[in-house]
């Protein structure tokens, strides 16, 4: 069985890109046409969230979701989930409905297609630049004074496989307490087990999410506000994901 997996999981990981090429090519006139303002970002956002669904149907998986509490469609949060695979781009654009953006990393827009479309409609930022870091935040303060919702993986990068939840970075909880935007904990159980950065391992599966009870912005010290949503969204996740629900 081992010797199977060598041989499928790599052309089911091929099959995947395929998937999200084809997605890409059946929507081309509208994501494009959407994509070439900043105006026309929510048209966009509705034929992304389509395009994120038709891949996931066509590599075989299925969205099993548990709320706690749900968002507004037409309200502003700031997403904020454990990351450890693609996947987590096409889960969170199926499951929340409001319109939201990436802050995500700069090397994904080299990606054929799908590069160029997630330069164009997202914040990309080099991690490794103190510069680029500054400029994504400042860039994703404006866009939540535009209204939009902004997505924001925490731990800065996808973590080794041996590590269950890496240390939150302060970004995501530091423009919560500065603009007051409620922060939005979820937890991805399945991503890392069915296609993690591994080209040996990938298959089809269960999708399970548990999206927490929100966080909101107390009020008073900025700093001390951001501390604890951080603290509390990392806790939310990491006990989760260390004793995950029997059944979803």
């Amino acid at each position: 069985m081992e010797n199977l997996r060598f041989i499928f999981a790599p052309l089911f990981r091929v099959w995947f890109y395929i998937a999200v090429f084809i997605a890409i090519v059946l929507l081309f006139p509208f994501i494009f046409i959407s994509s070439l303002s900043p105006k026309t970002y929510k048209r966009f956002f509705y034929y992304a969230r389509i395009w994120a669904r038709l891949v996931l149907i066509l590599c075989g998986y299925r969205i099993s979701v548990k709320w706690h509490e749900k968002p507004k469609v037409d309200g502003q949060y700031i997403i904020c989930a454990n990351h450890s695979s693609m996947l987590d781009i096409m889960l969170t654009f199926a499951i929340f409905p409001f319109p939201f953006l990436f802050i995500g990393k700069a090397e994904l827009s080299k990606l054929p297609i799908f590069g160029y479309f997630y330069r164009r409609t997202n914040i990309l930022v080099d991690r490794s630049s103190l510069a680029s870091r500054r400029k994504s935040f400042d860039a994703a303060g404006e866009k939540l004074k535009e209204g939009l919702g902004v997505c924001i993986y925490p731990e800065g990068m996808a973590p080794r496989a041996d590590i269950t939840l890496a240390p939150f970075k302060s970004g995501a909880f530091r423009l919560a307490a500065d603009n007051q935007i409620t922060i939005i904990p979820a937890t991805f159980y399945d991503c890392k087990r069915l296609l993690p950065y591994d080209i040996f391992r990938g298959k089809p599966g269960k999708l399970k999410v548990e999206v927490h009870p929100f966080l909101v912005p107390g009020e008073g010290d900025k700093k001390a506000v951001a501390n604890t949503l951080k603290e509390d969204c990392y806790q939310l996740i990491l006990q989760t994901l260390q004793d995950p629900p029997k059944s979803l």
